[in-house]
């Protein structure tokens, strides 16, 4: 039985990695987030915001009342991160607002130990584009809230782009308000731990989530992904796809996806899928769909997970026309991701994914 949300670290027993919550996460790897024994440093990161003009970027204490409004840490480590935090940044797009250009967060990691708290607020009828840009070398825990006014649309893309030995644990939170549009893209490269826990929730009718993910797991790597949509209020929508592509030994991916529907969501139109191409020997995945229906008053509900080896007859499709094995098994990965690269809808951070996969499937040659 987990314990219930809560801002409190103390509420949370220490995980033994036996709980259903941590069985799949190496915990000897978290650096000390899970246990308390992670203390923060001067060298843990350095975050900058470029955002367009009329966007409001402020450093606030604790007690801003705007923290935690999207919602409550439901693991240890995030109760760690919103415990331990000094200061928090809040960027607000004003009501009516229409974006132009992205608003671009960098967190740069320099080596130590970090936690973190962050707020993107839109407010009535603005839209913007969202992109926070980790790299370096760090151990962050963080939690980061999404808050949405009534008809406002906001794409968020997050990648995870660390150096070799980073460890990375987050949960995103987003708040949707009425006839509110939210769409998340999460890009997973490095790392050697990276654990995510992307929820959303509504607080008004028309809602409506799109829920990407592309991760790229290479030897030894962590990439565990976990996903809650909380169908609390009538006539939303939500749709979650995330593909990975997994290589090396020990490389081990995690996708839980949980969709709940509860009794007063007449009218919810949910689906959810994982698909997962195995590269090589050696790579494992777990792949975990939950759909908890508490009403019958629902449009379309349903799940998918499918984990598997190059296809065969792809292969052989491309050879036959003349195309050598190896490029055409990097045609075939290229094709397996297009879906979601195009979901970014920014020309450099997509041109930066398509090198990155090239990159990686450079190595799975070599």
């Amino acid at each position: 039985m987990s314990a219930p949300p809560s801002f409190d670290v103390a509420d949370f027993p220490v995980p033994h990695g036996r709980e259903e919550e941590w069985r799949f996460t190496p915990l000897e790897r978290l650096r000390g987030l899970h246990d308390g024994t992670a203390v923060a440093n001067g060298a843990g990161v350095k975050v900058a915001v470029d955002a367009p003009d009329g966007v409001t970027v402020e450093a606030v204490g604790r007690d801003d009342e705007r923290l935690g409004t999207a919602g409550t840490p439901v693991d240890r480590v995030a109760a760690q991160a919103y415990s331990s935090f000094e200061q928090a940044s809040v960027v607000t797009v004003p009501k009516e607002a229409v974006l132009t250009e992205p608003i671009r967060i960098a967190v740069h990691g320099e080596g130590g130990t970090a936690f973190a708290h962050q707020v993107i607020e839109l407010g009535a009828f603005a839209e913007a584009v969202v992109v926070i840009d980790h790299t370096g070398d760090a151990v962050l825990a963080a939690n980061v809230d999404f808050v949405l006014g009534d008809g406002a649309k906001l794409t968020v893309v997050t990648v995870q782009d660390w150096d070799d030995k980073a460890v990375h644990c987050s949960q995103h939170n987003a708040l949707i308000g009425r006839d509110a549009s939210f769409k998340s893209v999460v890009v997973t490269f490095g790392g050697d731990l990276v654990r995510l826990h992307p929820r959303v929730a509504y607080q008004g009718t028309g809602g409506e989530a799109e829920l990407f993910g592309l991760y790229f797991t290479d030897r030894g790597q962590h990439h565990e992904h976990r996903l809650f949509v909380d169908h609390n209020t009538q006539h939303c929508k939500s749709n979650a796809v995330y593909k990975g592509a997994l290589q090396g030994d020990d490389a081990h991916a995690v996708w839980i996806g949980d969709v709940l529907i509860q009794a007063a969501a007449e009218g919810t139109d949910t689906y959810e899928m994982n698909r997962n191409l195995v590269l090589t020997d050696g790579a494992r995945v777990d792949s975990v769909p939950n759909l908890e229906i508490e009403t019958g008053e629902i449009v379309g509900a349903g799940h998918a997970s499918a984990t598997g080896r190059f296809d065969d007859e792809q292969l052989f499709y491309l050879m036959a026309r003349g195309i050598p094995e190896q490029e055409a098994r990097r045609l075939v990965v290229r094709g397996f991701f297009a879906e979601l690269v195009q979901q970014i809808g920014i020309d450099d951070v997509e041109a930066r994914l398509i090198a990155k996969i090239e990159e990686e499937l450079e190595a799975s040659v070599a």
